[in-house]
């Protein structure tokens, strides 16, 4: 009995070893080649930005190779931004999702791994029987025509991986397990930037609606004074409707902007995963982000290594490739092994004993010879497939370029955007404020005092969002670039 398990072993052990040593068949995946350019063309930074009076006017400094640190949020120096976005990152039902599918992908790996290895079933039967006496010869030693069998049984099975079917396979797995971890990534990514581009939103309109209200102030002194002016008879009534009329176009602007700044308050709170009625307390206005000085730039050859989405188009590539190495498996002989090994007696007490053992051992070999061309169609298929990822992957690598120099485009184009217009905010002020000091002395229309007036209020807006496009477009290059992930523990 001990010689024939180690026979069955031995044999289904020599059947495993020569399928795990077989060849598999269809081509083995090999990384894309990354790009051989070295820069962004003419959107390559040559240097450093312009620089500009106020909020977010520092130079800002371009350093090829500089490494993004994991949290990379905390270059603007904000505890309040920081303690949001750790707080998206683990409250938001997003990042919950890409968390489950990553975990669902892991196990499906482990369980597709199993394939490797025999399948061993144990079981146990117990048939009472009578059997005709006048027809049939007893099928035991005993006389009597009732009888009980009681059988214990251990069934093996094996396909052996001659052609690589199974190994393939395997390698989609793990490729569709690391695809949904770049998907994470790419989670993690998203949703951090979203955080910081709406708090920088929420500081942009605070500071326009507080650059509105100053403007309200100044337009309805300005008003006091015409009218005080008409009571004297050196302003007409026309006069005093003008000046009531630009003080009102003014205030108009104001319900928009709180508008739009109750929406960013919502979309911030569904941001870290609650519900409008918590709101969080933390608030923010530019003068408390500080603009990062040196700002990293990534050649094309190492940004395809540190963006999510181009690794994760990576990943359906290799899982593309190894589909084929199925196809083509599945055209060639398949093979399988089977053994059962057991003992059978009329009594239970009886199993196990001497002459109750039994075993068989066989193996199978299976050629589809007529499908109607439907294995070559499959193969096909995954040809195409494979020819669909691979284009995907170079768009993927396109798409990731192009983020990198449309912001490094944007932050140059910002930082001297900023500086024209703190320039022209500045003229603008002295320019009003010489107006109202010439109209007080009667030497100007009120005409010309209220145009002076409707420029400085564009100025002040234009600056408040000029400010705040240099901070989302410094986030926007970190999100382009990867945001750093690889450095996180």
């Amino acid at each position: 009995m001990i010689l024939r398990r180690r026979t069955v072993a031995a044999l289904l052990a020599g059947f495993t070893a020569a399928g795990l040593a077989s060849c598999a068949v269809g081509p083995n995946f090999k990384r894309p080649a990354p790009p051989a350019d070295t820069n962004y063309g003419s959107a390559s930074p040559t240097g450093e930005t312009a620089s500009a009076d106020g909020a977010g006017g520092n130079a800002q400094r371009f350093v090829a190779g500089l490494d993004i640190p994991a949290q990379w949020w905390t270059v603007f120096q904000s505890p309040s931004l920081n303690l949001l976005v750790e707080q998206a990152l683990k409250a938001n039902p997003n990042v919950d999702a890409a968390q489950a599918a990553l975990k669902q992908a892991h196990e499906l790996y482990l369980a597709q791994r199993t394939s490797f290895f025999p399948n061993v079933q144990g079981s146990f039967g117990a048939d009472r029987s009578e059997f005709p006496t006048g027809t049939l010869t007893s099928p035991t030693v005993a006389s009597n025509n009732t009888y009980s069998l009681y059988t214990a049984q251990l069934t093996l099975s094996y396909v052996p991986d001659v052609f690589g079917a199974v190994r393939r396979t395997v390698e989609i797995a793990k490729a569709q397990e690391q695809s949904s971890r770049f998907q994470l990534e790419a989670t993690y990514l998203t949703l951090s930037s979203n955080v910081v581009v709406t708090a920088i939103q929420e500081a942009s309109l605070r500071g326009q609606i507080k650059a509105t209200e100053r403007m309200l102030e100044l337009e309805h002194q300005l008003t006091d004074t015409v009218r005080r002016q008409r009571g004297l008879g050196t302003a007409s009534d026309l006069d005093l409707l003008a000046q009531q009329s630009t003080e009102a176009q003014t205030a108009q602007t104001l319900a928009p902007l709180k508008k739009q700044l109750g929406q960013t308050r919502d979309a911030l709170t569904a941001l870290l995963g609650r519900l409008p009625s918590q709101e969080p307390s933390e608030t923010f206005v530019l003068e408390d982000l500080v603009l990062p000085t040196d700002l990293p730039v990534s050649i094309p050859s190492k940004l395809v290594e540190q963006r999510p989405d181009v690794r994760q188009a990576e990943e359906n590539l290799h899982a593309a490739s190894a589909a084929v190495g199925v196809a083509i498996a599945d055209m060639l002989p398949q093979f399988a092994i089977d053994g059962d090994l057991g003992s059978s007696a009329l009594k239970l007490r009886q199993l196990f004993s001497p002459y109750t053992e039994f075993w068989d051992a066989g193996a199978s070999l299976t050629q589809t010879l007529f499908d109607a061309g439907a294995l070559l169609h499959k193969k096909r298929a995954a040809d195409a497939a494979l020819d669909q990822a691979g284009a995907q992957y170079r768009a993927a690598v396109i798409t990731a370029c192009q983020n990198v120099a449309d912001t490094l485009r944007a932050l140059e184009s910002d930082a001297d955007a900023l500086k024209a217009s703190a320039e022209a905010q500045v003229a603008a002020r002295k320019t009003w404020d010489l107006a109202r000091q010439q109209r007080t002395l009667g030497t100007i229309s009120l005409v010309a005092v209220l145009n002076a007036e409707v420029v400085y209020g564009q100025a002040e807006s234009a600056l408040v969002q000029a400010q705040a496009n240099r901070y989302a477009d410094t986030a926007a290059l970190f999100q382009a670039l990867g945001g750093g992930w690889w450095n996180r523990r």
